[in-house]
């Protein structure tokens, strides 16, 4: 007599998964709001300063017989400044000047810092 063993097979098949309008519409959602989220937390990271790249100035008005270096003489020793041709080329890129021609009535920039 012979035997004959039966043994289930199982055979596993994927299932494809397809979303409805409304579960496309909740997988949107949570993409854009996660990618708000880490957009958050990367700009949380940059913090303002006292330290801005603005610089403090005075405005100064040029009198009859002031050169460019006077002023910048005064302006160096009010900040404690030493180097008055430093100051002068500062004052000249702080008023787009390209010279150091300067004229009575004009109005100058002057850092106060």
């Amino acid at each position: 007599m012979s035997t004959i063993t039966l043994a289930p097979q199982v055979s596993y098949q994927p299932r494809s998964v397809r979303l409805t309008r409304r579960g496309r519409l909740v997988v949107f959602t949570f993409g854009v709001l996660l990618a708000f989220a880490l957009g958050v937390w990367f700009a949380a990271g940059s913090v303002a300063t006292q330290e801005g790249g603005v610089e403090q100035v005075e405005v100064v008005t040029v009198a009859p017989g002031d050169t460019l270096w006077d002023i910048a003489a005064d302006a160096a020793a009010a900040t404690g400044e030493g180097d008055v041709g430093e100051m002068v080329a500062r004052i000249q890129d702080m008023n787009s000047l390209d010279s150091s021609m300067v004229y009575a009535g004009q109005e100058l920039r002057i850092p106060t810092e």
